[in-house]
C-alpha cells in the first residue's frame, strides 16, 4: 500500500471477497512448489495475483506454473537455491525484470532436518540450516523491500515455526533460526514502514508431503485445541489476509498457525 493512499480508499470493499482482491498483484513465493508455499501461489493466484514460483527444482516449478496458469494467471518459474546470497539477488532481479515489480514476498522456503544430539551437528549442516532458514529471508527482504519502498509499497510474509517457541534438542538450529525470524520481522518492520509491511505466519505442524513421516502420528495425538494438526490450505487465508491491502495496520506481528497449542 503506497504512503501516499487514502487509507478510507481501502477501509469499505464492496464486497466480502474484496477484501483478498489481489488482482493487479505480483508475489514472489520461495518453496512455492509444494507444501504451504505451493497453498500460498494457489491463494494468491485465486485472488488474482500473478506468481513468480522459486524452489530448487525447476521441474516442480513449471508444474506449479501450470496450475498458475490453469486459474487464468501469468506465472515465472525460477530454480533458485535460496541459501545462496548471489543467487537471491539473481532472483529479484529476473522478477523485476519479468513482470517490473514485486508487491508480495512470501518467504516460505524453510529447511528442518532432525539431527541427533547438537554436539554431532557439523558446521556444513549448521550454515545449511542458518542459509535456508534466516539468512535468505533476512537478504531476500532487504533486496526488495527498499524497492517496494520506492513504488506503492507492499507486504513481506515471513514463515516461521513454533518450533522458535517450542525448542526441541532435535531441532535445536532450525528452532534458532526460526526464532531469528521472528525477531527480524519486528525490526524490519519498523526498517521498512509504513509503505512495506513486514509480518510473520508461525506455523505449527501441517499434514504436507514434507512431514510425510510423522504426520500420521502427530494428527493422532495432539495436544492442540484442535486435535489434529493442520492441513495445507489452513494456511491460505492467513497468508490472504497478510498480503492483502487490507491488512494495512498489521506489520511487525507474528501470527500463530498452530491449532491452539497451548
Amino acid at each position: 500500500m503506497g504512503q501516499d493512499m487514502n487509507i478510507d480508499d481501502i477501509t469499505h470493499p464492496a464486497s466480502a471477497g474484496a477484501y483478498f482482491d489481489l488482482s493487479g498483484k505480483i508475489a514472489i513465493v520461495t518453496g512455492g512448489s509444494r507444501g504451504l508455499g505451493l497453498e500460498m501461489v494457489r491463494a494468491f493466484a485465486t485472488a488474482g495475483a500473478d506468481i513468480v514460483i522459486a524452489s530448487r527444482k525447476l521441474e516442480q516449478c513449471e508444474e506449479a506454473a501450470h496450475m498458475v496458469e490453469g486459474l487464468g494467471r501469468r506465472a515465472l518459474p525460477i530454480s533458485c537455491h535460496v541459501g545462496k546470497w548471489a543467487a537471491l539477488q539473481e532472483l529479484a532481479d529476473a522478477a523485476y525484470a519479468h513482470f517490473g515489480k514485486v508487491d508480495i514476498l512470501a518467504n516460505n522456503a524453510g529447511l528442518s532436518p532432525v539431527v541427533g544430539a547438537s554436539s554431532s551437528v557439523t558446521e556444513e549442516l549448521f550454515d545449511k540450516i542458518i542459509d535456508v532458514n534466516f539468512k535468505a529471508p533476512f537478504r531476500l527482504t532487504t533486496i526488495i523491500a527498499p524497492r517496494m519502498m520506492a513504488g506503492d509499497g507492499g507486504s513481506v510474509i515471513n514463515v516461521s515455526s513454533t518450533g522458535a517457541i517450542r525448542p526441541k534438542p532435535v531441532f535445536t538450529v532450525y528452532s534458532g533460526a526460526k526464532a531469528a525470524v521472528n525477531s527480524m520481522t519486528k525490526a524490519l518492520a519498523l526498517e521498512y514502514g509504513p509503505k512495506v509491511r513486514v509480518n510473520t505466519i508461525m506455523a505449527g505442524p501441517f499434514w504436507t508431503d514434507i512431514s510425510k513421516s510423522w504426520r500420521e502420528e502427530a494428527d493422532k495425538t495432539s495436544t492442540a485445541a484442535m486435535k489434529r494438526i493442520g492441513r495445507p490450505h489452513e494456511v491460505a487465508t492467513t497468508a490472504l489476509y497478510l498480503a492483502s491491502p487490507h491488512s494495512s495496520f498489521t506489520t511487525g506481528s507474528i501470527i500463530q498457525l498452530d491449532g491452539g497449542v497451548s
